[in-house]
């Protein structure tokens, strides 16, 4: 099977007050196309700092990072920004939407960025697709917080990348919206033939996907610790 993202011994050490913190302790995970992975784990384990490292938002302090087969530890942060643009959806748990823009104008402007002739068609089609079609012309603070993370979830798929990545994209929303929202996540998933990395503290999330990692002290809990892989999807 293709690997779409893969570890290999990866380390994360970040500066603290007291002196360097060691974040992950050499991760070694592949996911492969059109997998879904759930990545758990109690707060402090490494789940969102994994996340990063495949995202190339950390730069992993030493082993190595595959995404597509590009090895992202060796890329400047320029040619980081490229790739994350042109084959990466990323979802977090704050919306990060820009105040001053409308709904369709903050899906657009990444399309534009990349120098899609076709920005504004392919932001209303995606704002559409996420019942949006009537919000185009809102500003974020005219949106509650389930139609903000609609509208981050529209600008993550409007590129059509081959990866998403989600970050806690439940955490600010009830569980009624933040159940709808993970129904358009999926849904996502399945329209455009991509893999999607999940963090998350809910299980009935995490269980929906095709396999889970649990995390522990920066390290993955090997699976006889935590019983047979979790297998939900046909």
């Amino acid at each position: 099977m293709d690997r779409v993202l893969s570890l290999e011994a990866a380390r994360l050490t970040l500066a603290g007050n007291a002196g360097p913190v060691e974040i992950l302790k050499g991760i070694t995970l592949s996911v492969t196309r059109g997998e879904s992975l759930g990545l758990v784990g109690p707060s402090g384990s490494g789940k969102s700092s994994l996340l990063m490292l495949m995202g190339g938002l950390e730069r992993a302090t030493s082993g190595r990072v595959e995404a597509l087969g590009q090895d992202l530890t060796a890329m400047g942060e320029d040619a980081l920004a490229r790739f994350r643009r042109a084959n990466m959806g990323i979802v977090f748990q704050s919306f990060h939407l820009i105040p001053t823009m409308t709904a369709l104008e903050n899906v657009a402007i990444p399309l534009e960025l990349a120098g899609m002739p076709d920005a504004m068609a392919r932001a209303r089609e995606e704002l559409e697709a996420m019942g949006l079609g009537a919000r185009l012309g809102h500003y974020p603070a005219e949106m509650s917080g389930g139609e903000q993370q609609r509208v981050a979830l529209a600008r993550a798929a409007a590129p059509r990348p081959a990866i998403f990545l989600a970050d806690e994209p439940t955490g600010n929303l009830d569980s009624q919206t933040g159940a709808a929202i993970m129904e358009l996540l999926f849904g996502l998933r399945d329209r455009h033939g991509a893999t999607l990395v999940l963090v998350t503290h809910a299980p009935e999330l995490a269980e929906r996907c095709d396999r889970i990692v649990r995390l522990a002290d920066g390290a993955i809990v090997p699976e006889t610790e935590v019983g047979a892989k979790v297998e939900v999807r046909a």
